[in-house]
């Protein structure tokens, strides 16, 4: 064996609480982790989604409760309640599209792909997603 070979940590049974907080992801994990949240985040929000498309849509009073509920409240739920929601709807879809379009980019150009490629997109997908939703989270919640 080489010296190399000797002086390399082994691990055959991983600590979760001692290893897994000291390891670092990349960048390219977090936006793969978060692909996959952001996606059950707008499947378990659907049923919202499909209550705020009804009521926007079926006349002018339940447009009307529409807007009423993201400003006052419905029932004992307050209206900033509906807005976090709302805003958390807005980002699954910002990050999900946005690294969904990543994806496809790199499906579409194997050559290109390499692991500095894989960083720079997936912080570009982070920055992206975060700012699209930062700015249509000002307009929801009434800053412009």
């Amino acid at each position: 064996m080489t010296e190399l070979a000797k002086k390399r940590p082994e691990f055959r049974n991983i600590n979760a609480f001692k290893d897994l907080t000291t390891y670092r992801l990349p960048a390219a994990g977090w936006v793969s982790i978060l692909h996959r949240v952001s996606g059950v985040l707008m499947f378990l929000l659907l049923p919202f989604v499909i209550w705020m498309f009804d009521t926007s849509v079926s006349s002018e009073i339940s447009f009307a409760k529409f807007t009423a509920a993201f400003n006052a409240g419905l029932g004992f739920v307050p209206g900033w309640f509906f807005k976090l929601v709302a805003l958390g709807l807005i980002w699954a879809y910002l990050h999900h599209f946005t690294a969904g379009v990543r994806h496809l980019w790199m499906d579409m150009s194997h050559d290109a792909v390499s692991k500095e490629f894989g960083k720079t997109s997936a912080t570009a997908t982070l920055v992206v997603s975060l700012g699209l939703t930062a700015a249509l989270g000002a307009k929801l919640f009434g800053l412009y």
